[in-house]
């Protein structure tokens, strides 16, 4: 079969990096794809991720069987929906109707109210006077987001009012109209463990992956600085019990797919599922309708399954058994200073082909000379496997030591897996 992948970032490196191990994949076609991929597919660079007339010419044109579509953002336009109903194409990835359970953060949290599915309690707020006046009246700590799609960085923690007068400046994008803004929500503060899963759906058919992945999402260490998208990752997250996932599968994610289905929504890709262990249980903290990133480079690396049969079997609702390798895998996220507010393009890296291997492209080009240099608040993660989650980390720090690049322009957290280790 032939494959599109749609998205230039560190999770659609991972895709592609799967695709092309599957012996039922005979070319892939990376849309735009990144420097990362182009000793692995064919990469289409010029071709904007928003162009659908141009990404459905390439997959007439190469006669793509399957695309998969990893970003959020083209989805949020309707990607998907435009590729199958004007040309028939088969896509992994919802449509536009459904990624709903990423862009509208209000849509997904009523769904899951509707149904008592157990997440935050939360208000959302469409005036801007009533949301301070509610800040300045609520009791902290809580959390204020944004509805839309935030690139993981819509997200405040609050710890005092003067703290959610800010957060509210921040975040509010206000209309034309007088005291009308996009909607925001404020949402009770959870306390406890987070955890990701990753979880396949066609329909009412669901197959959650069997290993538990952990983000790191804080720019700096052990929850400092602001949110971003993810500073790191490692799997399996061994101290976060079976019975937690299963309890995650019965109260969580069936119930989820089965409200889609009686909403006449029809879930066909990833649904992602961010997950806090609290003292009530496991509850929601949000769905993402693509794999997280970095956690599906993490993640994906450590599947012996071939990738293209694990679609074909959810788009026949056929039961799934994914093989993983034994042992533990880190990713260290290299980020431009200044990330997640702003960042510098143009910032020289340099690393072995070797190091490329056990790499995932996020923000990198390459000058005419062949120079990598950075294009993205975060750069690159950076993998290590070993037998135990010591052998892990120390392999991905050691990784790190030995890339080239100036610590006053590119940073890194150092306690990746810091959970891991205490819980032992």
């Amino acid at each position: 079969m032939n494959v599109a992948v749609i998205g230039k970032g560190g999770r659609e490196h991972a895709i592609v990096k799967m695709l092309a191990n599957s012996k039922s994949v005979n070319n892939i076609y990376a849309i735009p794809g990144n420097a990362g991929m182009r000793e692995i597919c064919e990469v289409m660079y010029r071709v904007n991720e928003d162009d659908f007339d141009a990404i459905a010419g390439i997959c007439i044109e190469k006669q793509v069987d399957w695309v998969v579509i990893g970003d959020a953002g083209p989805l949020s336009l309707g990607l998907a929906d435009f590729l199958i109903d004007e040309y028939g194409l088969t896509v992994f990835g919802p449509r536009k109707k459904e990624a709903r359970m990423e862009t509208s953060k209000s849509f997904t949290k009523n769904l899951l109210k509707k149904y008592n599915i157990p997440t935050a309690d939360f208000k959302v707020f469409e005036s801007y006077d009533e949301a301070k006046k509610y800040i300045e009246s609520a009791v902290p700590p809580y959390v204020i987001k944004k509805d839309g799609l935030s690139e993981g960085k819509g997200v405040v923690i609050v710890e005092n009012t003067e703290e959610g007068l800010k957060a509210l400046e921040q975040l509010a994008v206000l209309s034309d109209e007088d005291d009308v803004m996009e909607p925001l929500l404020i949402e009770e503060y959870l306390q406890g463990e987070e955890f990701s899963l990753m979880v396949m759906v066609n329909e009412d058919y669901t197959h959650t992956f069997e290993v538990i992945a952990q983000d790191h999402k804080s720019a700096f260490g052990r929850g400092e600085g602001p949110n971003t998208g993810g500073m790191g990752a490692y799997a399996p997250v061994t101290h976060i019990s079976e019975a937690v996932r299963l309890e995650a599968i019965e109260k969580i994610i069936r119930p989820t797919a089965e409200a889609m289905v009686k909403e006449g929504l029809s879930y066909f890709g990833v649904l992602y599922l961010g997950a806090m262990i609290t003292d009530d249980g496991v509850k929601v903290l949000e769905y993402n309708a693509r794999f997280g990133d970095p956690e599906a480079q993490v993640l994906l690396s450590m599947i012996e399954s071939d990738f293209a049969c694990i679609l074909e079997k959810v788009q026949r609702k056929e039961p799934l058994s994914i093989e993983w390798k034994d042992g533990y895998t880190v990713g260290v996220m290299l980020a431009t200073e200044g990330y997640p507010y702003e960042y510098k393009r143009g910032i020289g890296i340099a690393f072995t082909d070797e190091i490329m291997d056990r790499s995932f492209i996020s923000g990198l080009a390459q000058t005419e000379e062949g120079d990598y240099i950075s294009s993205g608040g975060r750069i690159m993660l950076v993998t290590g496997t070993g037998k135990t989650i010591e052998e892990a980390l120390k392999a991905a720090y050691s990784s790190v030591e030995e890339i080239q690049f100036d610590k006053k322009e590119i940073f890194y957290r150092t306690d990746i897996g810091h959970r891991a280790l205490i819980s032992k």
